[in-house]
């Protein structure tokens, strides 16, 4: 019996460092990397607004690595920082931001395998307020897969003070949902808002109403796969109920056909249309 419990627990002791171990390794930065201007194409429009990449549920350094190797090997973008925020809401940085042209900045969580996305509400919130109080950002694009959108919006719609501090411009989601009560047999239509059982979306939309937009223009595009079984559609089309109560802000949305939800952010049909939204003169 003995024998049988030291087996046991050396086992679980094995796979517990295997665990740390691909943990610190999905964790590792993806390089910063400089973009010349000598590289510069008159096609793309660069300037000081950085895009922030926020992952999902369980996102980490591999999901935008191909989105990112697009846009510095076609010279849109440079990624410039990462940024890690802890469970406890402790930031910490790699690289810089000092106002480098179309500049990438790389969220990534310690941790996040919650079953809410409500703690990396609470981390995202501390990681933007970074960006702003050490690094002066006060515009940013966004680009956010599944929960990680849903994280950002939360986080900023209940922050006065990134309301303030922070201006939006470009904001791309794919495949984020906003409401869930809604499963896939129910099909979007005007004032759907109004059958919502999901207290988030209820507070969200509150908060909304309450948002007094600080820059111009602000544009929403909201990306949709075809083929998405993690995501049911209408789930993320309710983004559109919350833009419309500013009708300023600029809202798109795009179902791409045959893609499932983890090729959101990796088809390069996708990444080369966000590449288009964000930083594309025309």
């Amino acid at each position: 019996m003995k024998r049988l419990l030291k087996g046991f627990t050396a086992a679980v002791s094995i796979l517990l460092i295997l665990m740390l171990i691909i943990q610190f390794i999905i964790l590792l930065p993806l390089p910063n990397h400089s973009l010349k201007s000598s590289d510069y194409r008159s096609s793309i429009h660069y300037d000081q607004t950085p895009t922030v990449m926020i992952p999902g549920w369980g996102g980490n350094t591999t999901t935008y690595r191909r989105m990112t190797h697009y846009f510095e090997s076609h010279h849109y973008a440079q990624k410039v920082m990462t940024v890690w925020v802890s469970p406890t809401g402790t930031v910490k940085t790699s690289g810089s931001y000092h106002r480098q042209k179309n500049a990438l900045i790389q969220i990534l969580y310690n941790w996040n395998y919650n079953a809410s996305y409500h703690p990396q509400v609470h981390q995202l919130t501390k990681a933007l307020q970074l960006l702003h109080d050490r690094y002066h950002i006060k515009r940013i694009n966004v680009i956010a897969h599944s929960y990680g959108g849903t994280e950002f919006i939360h986080a900023y719609m209940s922050s006065k003070k990134l309301q303030r501090t922070i201006q939006l411009h470009k904001v791309v989601f794919l495949g984020v949902p906003v409401e869930e009560s809604f499963g896939v047999k129910v099909k979007f239509v005007p004032n759907l808002n109004r059958k919502s059982k999901d207290r988030n979306f209820r507070q969200l939309e509150q908060q909304m109403r309450s948002w007094h937009p600080n820059s111009s223009p602000i544009k929403f595009f909201n990306i949709m796969g075809g083929r998405d079984e993690s995501v049911p559609r209408v789930q993320s089309e309710m983004l559109q109920t919350l833009v419309r109560i500013h009708p300023e802000i600029q809202y798109r949305q795009v179902v791409v056909p045959k893609t499932n939800h983890f090729q959101l952010h990796d088809r390069i049909t996708i990444i080369q249309r966000v590449a288009h939204i964000l930083w594309d003169k025309n």
